[in-house]
């Protein structure tokens, strides 16, 4: 029986143990025509027994289009988690697959890109990008890219998101539906898409003639800031009876707060969040919450990198899926 040396099994190594010569074998592995089928079958059959896997990189460095989708995306963020997962599902029978490069605390975005443009990735997807429209610019011209969740704007680079201010809207809809009228707002500092939540609230608010009771609480999209929030709303003269935060983190630090003083949530405040999280379904949360659809977002991004990097040529698409509000037990009628 034929064996093979310690370390990685190569396509050497397959064509010696088959019988077979390397260009035989590397035709049969990548199912293109030129050997029999009883030859195909035995290469295979060799290939699997010794574990043989196709070295990537290699093949990126043969190709002109390596069919590699590269990904940034922040870490820390959940809903960035969940549309990377929807991605691989969107790129799953495309016959491109995703390289992952985070940002961090101590990693930035375009360090992230860096990485990826090192593994010669045919297109770029950047999840909610805090990089400005300048660098974006700059970028597209080094490589195809499409941006997620983000109203940057650059010459040939699509931009897929959801329609935040209509999400804000049908949340503040939602509240003064219920009954509603002192209804304040936890700020996202300077995360992405922070203004135009924030101004979305602020003209729904005068759409409905509440423009006066209006309260914008400083924030910084994460737990922290709604721990920081809530201490303040239940520090100050008069408690309202809503808060809606820039996303989920930040209405679970405010709803965490709320419930460990003994605040009776949604009885003396509604809680609402944005970005529908897992965090937002779990049953000892239950968290209102606005759904940007991130299986939606995915699939289009998806569909742009794919056509930008197979040389579709055009103008910058927008593509605006439409956001919904979850309604759960976190939001109510106000106590009279």
């Amino acid at each position: 029986m034929a064996t093979t040396k310690p370390g990685r099994v190569t396509i050497v190594d397959v064509a010696r143990a088959a019988g077979t010569s390397v260009s035989s074998a590397s035709v049969a592995l990548r199912g293109e025509p030129g050997v029999s089928e009883e030859t195909r079958h035995r290469i295979m059959q060799t290939a699997d027994r010794l574990g043989y896997r196709p070295d990537q990189r290699a093949r990126v460095l043969r190709e002109q289009n390596s069919r590699l989708l590269g990904v940034t995306f922040t870490v820390s963020q959940t809903f960035h988690a969940e549309v990377v997962e929807h991605l691989y599902r969107a790129v799953a029978d495309s016959g491109y697959d995703l390289v992952l490069s985070a940002t961090t605390r101590t990693r930035t975005e375009l360090q992230a890109v860096e990485s990826l443009l090192q593994d010669r990735c045919a297109a770029l997807v950047l999840v909610s990008p805090e990089i400005g429209n300048r660098d974006l610019a700059a970028l597209s011209r080094r490589v195809p890219a499409v941006t997620v969740g983000s109203e940057l704007h650059a010459e040939s680079v699509d931009s897929v998101r959801a329609d935040d201010r209509r999400g804000i809207a049908a949340a503040v809809e939602h509240l003064v539906a219920a009954g509603h009228r002192d209804i304040h707002y936890v700020d996202g500092g300077r995360a992405v898409l922070s203004r135009t939540r924030r101004e979305g609230y602020r003209a729904a608010m005068s759409a409905h003639g509440l423009a006066d009771r209006a309260r914008v609480l400083e924030g910084h999209a994460d737990e922290e800031s709604g721990v920081a929030a809530a201490t303040e709303v239940l520090a100050g003269p008069s408690l309202p009876t809503a808060v809606l935060a820039y996303n989920d983190r930040t209405a679970f630090g405010v709803l965490l707060t709320l419930r460990m003083r003994g605040v009776d949530v949604p009885g003396q405040i509604s809680v609402v969040g944005y970005d529908d999280t897992r965090l937002a379904s779990l049953a000892n949360v239950e968290l209102t919450s606005v759904s940007q659809d991130p299986a939606a977002l995915a699939a289009a991004a998806v569909r742009c990198a794919i056509a930008r990097a197979e040389g579709q040529e055009g103008s910058a698409g927008e593509f605006v899926t439409p956001a919904r509000l979850v309604v759960r037990k976190t939001s109510g009628p106000p106590r009279i």
